[in-house]
């Protein structure tokens, strides 16, 4: 079988799996969501053997800790998965909702509903919790999916959709077994084959870095709903509390660095630049960030030279639009919140951007101009997230402008289609 007809095998299996999931109840698909969370758990030594193969995998390809870090499962991130599935199994149906009734002066009622968008294509790296998350998105909101991770995560990947399956299968004797498929080569013109069948594959959705979500967008011959990265930032204003400045630029550069909402750069209003630079410095070069400072914050932070513990270099032009994905951060001093905005929409992503301040004014100019997907106020912008938002589990985040933006979760993941019903209303 060449690679074209694999390919359009995968699609064809994944439109039939989506008429049939049409059918199902919102009590099949919750009693499928639940076995599937029970089973994960149960199974959980046999995704930890799998993922250990890709771990090997991983190394071997060089992978940076930080990317391995999300590549790893344990006991604690399968129970997460696991968690992520009730959640969504609790939310309510996102199919079949009125949106919208209106009735025309000649009596035809018109009432426009959600509806599934069909069939649903997610390329991603690493990090094997995705194929749970999107799968159950996809699963509770009527779309088919087909999965296509990274091939440092392929072991990982297909022993959960194997294990999804499998318990859909023992609960419900009409589940779709093609809903959830898993992409079964590492090659790379397996996506732009599958990503050509337009008459199969409504929507893809890319999750990664820019350069593969650059590639997936080039090629592709169905919507791609995408960000091509997370540049995110925190602006520390002069009427900050300093000390909640600290735990939040904390938060957001090194609880997880590899994620896309973690902070590249970090802004700080010249009132308080020569007194929290030094303290943020030690507090990042405890946890081996490396600082690419601007000429400002770099005096500052020589000055204090005894104080920092931070490997300190001058910042180029082209830093401050990097995705680090990585223990370095930016830093930049600003004559307060209007410098603030225009760096941030000038080297931002649209992605996720913070303001720490106790000044209203302040900050509701912050929130009302930055030109981000999700724009915060004293959070750390790892908030950026389907669960946190309390969406259950994620399928992305969007930072395009026309449909979705920010967090993708149920809702998301619908389309709507107009019902019209009269009593022999003819246009004239």
């Amino acid at each position: 079988m060449t690679l074209n007809e694999q390919m359009t095998r995968l699609a064809q299996q994944a439109k039939a799996g989506s008429r049939e999931l049409s059918r199902l109840t919102t009590a099949d698909k919750n009693a499928c969501l639940l076995a599937m969370a029970n089973a994960l758990e149960q199974n959980a030594a046999a995704i930890k053997e799998a993922n250990a193969l890709d771990m090997e995998v991983g190394a071997k390809m060089g992978l940076s800790s930080a990317m391995l870090d999300r590549l790893k499962l344990d006991d604690k991130r399968i129970a997460a998965m696991s968690k992520g599935l009730r959640e969504v199994a609790a939310l309510p149906d996102p199919v079949g909702r009125v949106l919208d009734e209106r009735t025309r002066p000649n009596g035809l009622k018109l009432r426009k509903i959600s509806t599934p968008i069909g069939v649903v294509v997610i390329i991603y790296e690493s990090r094997p919790n995705v194929t749970a998350d999107a799968a159950s998105l996809c699963f509770k909101s009527g779309n088919a999916t087909i999965l296509r991770g990274g091939k440092e995560a392929l072991n990982s990947n297909l022993a959960i959709a194997r294990i999804m399956i499998e318990a859909g299968r023992r609960t419900l004797p009409a589940f779709p077994e093609h809903a959830i498929q898993v992409v079964p080569t590492t090659e790379r013109e397996a996506i732009k084959e599958l990503l050509s069948l337009t008459q199969y594959v409504d929507l893809c959705m890319p999750r990664g870095g820019e350069g593969l979500i650059r590639a997936v967008a080039e090629c592709s011959k169905v919507p791609v709903i995408k960000h091509y990265k997370g540049v995110c930032h925190v602006y520390v204003d002069g009427e900050a509390d300093l000390q909640m400045a600290e735990a939040i630029a904390l938060n957001a550069k090194v609880q997880r660095p590899a994620v896309c909402n973690s902070m590249e750069t970090l802004l700080v209003d010249r009132k308080v630049a020569t007194t929290f630079l030094p303290t943020i410095a030690q507090r990042l070069g405890e946890k081996n960030v490396q600082l690419r400072v601007d000429a400002e914050a770099e005096a500052i932070l020589k000055a204090e030279s005894g104080k920092q513990k931070a490997e300190i270099r001058s910042a180029t032009e082209q830093d401050w639009f990097t995705e680090y994905n990585d223990y370095i951060l930016n830093v930049r001093v600003v004559d307060r919140v209007r410098q603030a905005i225009d760096h941030i929409n000038h080297y931002g992503s649209a992605h996720s951007d913070s303001i720490v301040t106790r000044d209203e004014a302040c900050a509701q100019q912050f929130l009302a101009e930055v030109d981000s997907a999700a724009v915060y106020w004293n959070v750390s912008t790892r908030f950026t997230d389907g669960g946190e938002f309390g969406m259950g589990a994620e399928i992305g985040i969007s930072t395009d402008k026309i449909g979705a933006r920010g967090p993708m979760g149920l809702e998301e993941l619908t389309s709507y289609k107009w019902l019209g019903i009269g009593n022999g209303q003819v246009r004239g």
